[in-house]
């Protein structure tokens, strides 16, 4: 890991290829549509590179990526021209070929937005409450609150599709 302000191209493609995966899920549960979930991972890149932070390990560099990644989303939602499309629209997409459009992801992508990133956090990527609320700068409580409320309704529309278990795709 490069402690250097100044990275060069291929570790901007290294760091890229790394991470592109979960930033796009990130962004696509905030936006709900490929143009803009696009946008949104474009310009939490280009962050990236103008802001240039040295990172002490991959996860540090994963845990900035998703912060910035919920936040370039939650400025982009805010925009009157914001449409919203169907999931199972964007089964073409090579970054979501091997995330299953089921009734879970998309009832999660569903979910009001202060519950979707700390769910999606929880159960695919594997953080702790701990962990999230570091991430998006909230209180401990909040995130287990809100993890709390989402289960609620997870468990409400999916019924016995539920399973509280995190995956850790």
């Amino acid at each position: 890991m490069s402690n250097s302000l100044l990275r060069t191209d291929e570790e901007i493609a290294e760091i890229y290829q790394r991470h592109k995966k979960t930033v796009y899920q990130v962004c696509f549960a905030y936006m709900k549509n490929p143009a803009d979930t696009e946008d949104a991972v474009q310009d939490t890149f280009f962050k990236l590179i103008k802001a240039g932070p040295a990172f002490e390990t991959v996860e540090h560099e994963k845990a900035w990526l998703i912060r910035v990644a919920a936040n370039v989303c939650k400025n982009m939602v805010c925009h009157w021209w914001r449409k919203r499309e169907n999931i199972e629209d964007f089964c073409d997409i090579p970054c979501l070929e091997n995330i299953e459009t089921d009734d879970v992801i998309r009832t999660v992508f569903e979910l009001p937005n202060r519950y979707k990133t700390a769910v999606y956090l929880y159960y695919y990527e594997g953080y702790t409450s701990v962990e999230i609320a570091k991430l998006l700068k909230k209180p401990q409580s909040t995130i287990r609150n809100y993890l709390h409320e989402a289960r609620a309704i997870l468990r409400e529309r999916l019924g016995e599709d539920f399973d509280e278990e995190p995956q850790n795709y």
